[in-house]
């Protein structure tokens, strides 16, 4: 410490003499060019949620509660943004800082005097967002008052422009009324062509056509197979009926009565009774070995044998009927052949009607897949219109928002022109003594650095390497030390 102030105290005209001069230039550019600074803060809200530009329509959002610290850091950047600090600049005159008659005389354009001028403004401006909230703090520092307030309020103004022309797109209402008168058209003729083709085809639902069409061809072909199984099950019964028929017998015998001839065997009877009394008459007169007589009884014989036949032969009534199962073989026969005949042309009908049901199926489905393409184009033409419509009044909307001034941003505090500097005369003050002393101080201790003169005995030795024999101190510098010691 004693060095210290030795080199303070040997210097001490200079520092002295730059103490005063700092300390005067301080005081003069305080008064001179005093520093004023004004304030204004930017509060990020969620005000309003401008709709997605999105092929999809636009889904309600819940709203959060808070302003990330990202969208905080985003506007506190865009407050820096090169194209607003030159729209800053041109509006408020700036651009005169810029130039110099130096400038002047070497050439300079009007770009760069407008880069200084922005390049110096941005080393004015301080943007700070603010710990915790959603409010970012802006200041700009000038020598003018009026200059300050005026420079943060055309910056509060550029910057609100920008941020409309970042968050949202422009044109968006022109381009989608394009869209919609567009779309509007193309649903028009999507309508269009799916009547003529239901009025050219003769179909009004070709789906539901085609589905009754396919019922109808299921329901024909199962009778057809119906059809095909009894006219098999048919013709197995003609067989089987006629082999029965081949084995029942047409007509059955059902009554049967025996009875004798009673006028035969009477006059039979007589006959012999006749011969009889000839044989007896002819015994009286002949000779049993007459002719006459044996012709007599032959006769008789063959009469009596007569007889004998009738009794064993007697007349027989018989009735017989149609034999039943024989009949009712037959008319069942009849009954299948005729059915036969009747399901053959039932089928041969169904065959001509399946084909027309396939081939009526065949053409629906060509015509439902027409038709369903059709009808798939006209609803997303639809849909594509109802889209459009939804982003047409959006954009709407957030122009009429953009034109009322309704932002996601707002200006919480507005700039006013300053009273006061920034630094009131005794902080201006202080910070002059302490500048002024550490220039003082550092000039003595350059200076004491840079000089060639020995100081000190040990300097002689260290620099010479020889031996210092006697020293005569000078007075002050005998008081100097004196100081120094004392005030160690």
């Amino acid at each position: 410490m004693r060095d210290l102030l030795a080199v303070v105290f040997r210097q001490r005209r200079l520092a002295l003499v730059a103490f005063v001069l700092v300390l005067a230039a301080a005081i003069g550019y305080r008064e001179i060019a005093p520093c004023y600074e004004s304030e204004m803060k930017v509060l990020l809200r969620r005000g309003r949620v401008d709709p997605v530009v999105a092929p999809t329509p636009s889904q309600a959002e819940l709203i959060p509660q808070g302003v990330t610290e990202e969208e905080v850091n985003s506007e506190a950047e865009l407050l820096h943004d090169g194209q607003i600090l030159r729209t800053v600049v041109q509006s408020t005159g700036l651009v005169s800082e810029g130039s110099s008659w130096f400038w002047s005389l070497v050439g300079d354009s009007e770009e760069k005097c407008l880069a200084r001028a922005v390049k110096r403004m941005a080393k004015r401006l301080t943007v700070e967002p603010v710990r915790k909230t959603a409010l970012i703090n802006v200041k700009y520092e000038s020598s003018d008052p009026e200059q300050t307030a005026k420079v943060l309020r055309s910056l509060a103004d550029a910057y609100l422009e920008r941020h409309h022309q970042v968050h949202r797109a422009s044109g968006e209402f022109g381009f989608f009324d394009q869209q919609v008168t567009q779309s509007r058209h193309n649903l028009e003729v999507a309508e269009l062509q799916l009547a003529e083709f239901t009025r050219d085809q003769g179909v009004v639902s070709a789906s539901q056509e085609r589905d009754t069409a396919l019922q109808k061809l299921s329901d024909a072909d199962a009778d057809h197979r119906r059809t095909q199984v009894e006219l098999a099950e048919n013709s197995e019964r003609i067989r089987a009926l006629q082999g029965k028929l081949s084995l029942l017998p047409e007509r059955t015998l059902t009554q049967m009565r025996n009875s004798d001839n009673p006028e035969l065997m009477q006059k039979m009877k007589a006959r012999l009774l006749e011969l009889e009394l000839q044989r007896t008459d002819l015994l009286i007169e002949f000779e049993p070995s007459y002719r006459l007589v044996k012709e007599v009884e032959q006769k008789i014989a063959q009469t009596k044998a007569s007889i004998v036949d009738e009794d064993r032969a007697p007349i027989r009534d018989q009735t017989s009927d149609l034999e039943p199962n024989h009949a009712w073989a037959k008319s069942e026969l009849v009954k299948a052949e005729v059915e036969a005949r009747a399901l053959g042309a039932h089928a041969s009908a169904e065959g001509t009607l399946l084909a027309h049901y396939r081939d009526t199926a065949h053409q629906l489905a060509d015509q439902a897949i027409a038709q369903e393409r059709l009808v798939r184009d006209l609803k997303a033409a639809e849909e594509r219109y109802l889209l459009y419509v939804d982003k047409r009044e959006e954009a709407r909307i957030g122009d009429a928002l953009d034109q009322g001034g309704i932002l996601n941003v707002a200006i919480a505090e507005q700039p006013v022109v300053p009273e006061l500097p920034k630094l009131s005369e005794l902080s201006f003050g202080l910070l002059g003594l302490a500048f002024a002393g550490t220039v003082s101080v550092s000039l003595a201790f350059v200076a004491d650095y840079l000089s060639p003169a020995f100081r000190t005995p040990d300097e002689v030795v260290a620099f010479l390497r020889a031996p210092v024999l006697a020293s005569l101190p000078q007075k002050e510098k005998v008081d100097a030390e004196e100081v120094s010691r004392g005030l160690l």
